[in-house]
């Protein structure tokens, strides 16, 4: 019963069933079964009549009884190990995701996006859902220098793509904008042969020291993001081939590891601009460390371009509506996403495991970077 005053809770909706639309189609459930299957066994007018009804009554298949019958699932899994708290301010994955969603919902294909706390948890999860069967394949983020994750996958029979790492590819195809025909990321003879996608840090990181040591620039920091990260650690290697090319000194060009929050690359900045002889260029790997830079900079009174050069690795419009506007990497994340999402349902359709290059970043100059101050 119903207290006094409280309202009646409205009772759930019905799923419909095979046996509401066998009702109403006035066929056996057998029958709804071959039409709504594409088996044989019905008339053409029967099973026009079949999947009319199921529209008109909303019915959905079951995924997990797809899943047991041997079908697809309908689903990608997106799984990411990042502190929570980094990720409400950083727009990458927003913008990846909104790629790959552009993919998969062209296809009526759902993501299944979770965030865990560290890659055991992100292994054990992919376990589960093959057990399950709740997805198809994965799209694999972050890659690590040591990752325990293509040798799992591929030892579950589980299709994935790695984004951004290195994988053994059977072919490789280069993006049609790359500048130069694509390569086997760094050390991909050392994983199991996964299909990925990934970027030339390597190219990128050197347009970057070409316009500060243009600009006069000797001493530059790179306030990175997480280390162990296949990606964190290319752009550091990077960093130290490009400042041993152009003869700068180790001491004054290097790299510094954070978790990519505002807060650590804030601190980050201050450790630096209280050293004896700060860097005169601070190169941040996302955008939010760049912005979150060049207040600390304000704060301290330090002028920007004018006594220290920042340049963000990712564009967005924190970069643009920042005064002075940051000098920053431009690429299309939503194009990377949607090329990572491509090529596994290529994968899915029966496609060799591929490497493909996307396309390579052009840097921006605007208002935060300018000539090198004399000291």
């Amino acid at each position: 019963m119903t207290a006094p005053g409280e309202a009646a809770r409205p009772k759930p909706a019905r799923r419909p069933t095979i046996k509401d639309i066998a009702r109403r189609a006035g066929v056996s459930e057998s029958a709804v079964s071959f039409a709504l299957n594409d088996r044989p066994g019905v008339s053409q007018d029967t099973r026009a009549r079949v999947r009319r009804v199921a529209e008109e009554l909303g019915w959905q298949a079951n995924s997990a009884a797809r899943a047991l019958s041997g079908e697809r699932a309908g689903a990608l899994g997106l799984v990411l190990a990042r502190p929570a708290q980094t990720l409400g301010v950083e727009s990458f994955f927003l913008q990846l995701v909104s790629g790959i969603q552009e993919v998969l919902s062209a296809r009526k294909i759902a993501l299944l996006f979770q965030v865990v706390e560290d890659l055991g948890t992100e292994c054990a999860l992919y376990r589960r859902w093959w057990a399950e069967r709740r997805v198809d394949g994965v799209l694999v983020v972050d890659p690590r220098t040591e990752d325990p994750r293509p040798q799992l996958l591929t030892a579950l029979g589980l299709p994935a793509v790695v984004i951004g790492g290195p994988a053994a590819p059977a072919a490789v195809a280069p993006h049609p904008d790359a500048a130069a025909p694509a390569a086997p990321p760094p050390d991909a003879a050392a994983q199991p042969p996964l299909a990925t996608v990934w970027a030339d840090d390597a190219k990128a990181m050197a347009r970057i020291l070409d316009h500060l040591y243009g600009l006069g620039h000797r001493r530059i920091v790179h306030v990175a993001g997480l280390p162990g990260l296949a990606h964190t650690e290319r752009r550091i290697r990077s960093l130290r081939t490009e400042a041993a090319l152009r003869g700068l000194d180790a001491r004054h060009v290097r790299s510094v590891t954070t978790d990519y929050s505002d807060a650590e690359g804030a601190e980050a900045t201050r450790r630096l601009l209280d050293a004896a002889r700060p860097p005169t260029a601070i190169i941040y790997d996302n955008d939010v460390m760049a912005v979150a830079g060049t207040a600390v900079a304000a704060g301290r009174g330090i002028p920007v371009p004018a006594a220290l050069s920042i340049v963000a690795w990712d564009d967005s419009a924190l970069c643009r509506v920042t005064h002075p506007r940051l000098t920053a990497l431009v690429r299309d994340t939503p194009g990377f996403g949607r090329l990572a999402a491509q090529e596994l349902l290529a994968v899915l359709d029966g496609g060799p495991h591929r490497t493909v290059q996307g396309e390579l970043p052009h840097l921006e100059a605007r208002e935060s970077t300018g000539p090198c101050p004399h000291d």
